[in-house]
């Protein structure tokens, strides 16, 4: 893997659940430094920081972004303030950027934060993309998220899946989450990426893998078992974000936390659509023991901890 990582020009700087990966190419006098992804604002003074030493003297000069999900686009800001760099969005989205549409761009929906950034280009499906001295195809990824893409550099063999492939899964379908048909979607990038020659695959989140072809196999399983129980998917749809929220704060007093989900829309959504045989309080409160006798969380003196 080592090899291969230093033939492609990149660090893969891998990051706790809350922040994505990211991808560094160092560039040199004749190819730009760039950033593959900048993982969730809180996180931002260390991923300026972790650039920093590898780049060792060098600016950043431009980052590209997977798809604008909080986690993978919240160090935009940070970085652009520390380096002055371009940022390129795919798209489909590069309206609400401008816009700054932070309901269009699903921030306020999941109840996360990202600072806003100003992005000098756009990137469509089927373009090149030039990460070091390589250059690598944009790919449509939809599923997880309708804009997403993934970054593939054939002769490498190399996959940046961002988060429409895990070692073991693949991101939260969203768009099922909203009322809109997307297993589908998924089905479809997973057969595509399956017809990629690919050796390593850098996820989203977690270590890079190689056997890419098992993994997609567990991913089909997976989605197989989503769309026979969706109501199960959207569950462990509410109880990630709650997860996430824990994570970012660490602790917050139960009054509190019920205060956020009562105004975070994809989780009063997810109730709407999937539980709504139960009140909301109720139907919440189940799903945080869940997370609790899983070991996910912990409740103590009215206190709702990260695990």
């Amino acid at each position: 893997m080592i090899s291969e990582f230093e033939r492609a020009g990149l660090t893969v700087l891998e990051r706790g659940w809350l922040s994505s990966n990211n991808i560094l190419f160092p560039g040199d006098d004749r190819n730009e430094s760039v950033l593959v992804d900048s993982g969730y604002w809180s996180h931002g003074a260390q991923t300026v920081a972790l650039v920093q030493r590898v780049l060792n003297g060098r600016r950043l000069q431009r980052i590209v972004n997977t798809h604008l999900h909080s986690d993978h686009c919240g160090g935009n800001h940070a970085l652009q303030q520390a380096f002055d760099c371009a940022i390129d969005v795919p798209a489909g989205e590069a309206d609400k950027v401008d816009r700054w549409d932070e309901a269009a761009l699903t921030f306020r929906a999941t109840g996360q934060h990202c600072p806003r950034f100003t992005r000098s280009g756009k990137i469509a499906a089927g373009d090149d993309v030039t990460l070091g001295t390589w250059p690598w195809q944009a790919i449509g990824s939809p599923g997880h998220d309708p804009e997403s893409m993934v970054l593939y550099q054939p002769d490498l063999e190399l996959l940046i899946s961002a988060d429409a492939l895990w070692e073991n899964g693949f991101g939260i379908v969203f768009p099922e989450i909203e009322g809109e048909r997307a297993f589908d979607d998924v089905r479809a990038t997973l057969d595509m990426l399956s017809a990629l020659r690919v050796r390593w695959v850098i996820p989203g989140h977690g270590s890079p893998f190689a056997d890419p072809a098992a993994a997609v196999a567990r991913a089909h399983r997976r989605l197989d078992g989503l769309i026979a129980d969706p109501a199960r998917h959207a569950r462990h749809a509410a109880k990630v974000l709650i997860k996430f929220h824990l994570m970012e704060l660490q602790a917050q007093p139960v009054a509190a936390l019920a205060t956020w989900l009562d105004k975070t829309d994809c989780v009063r959504m997810t109730h709407r659509r999937f539980g709504a045989d139960r009140p909301f309080r109720d139907w919440w409160q189940a799903l945080v023991e869940e997370l609790r006798a899983s070991g996910a969380l912990r409740v103590r003196d009215g206190v709702v901890e990260n695990c």
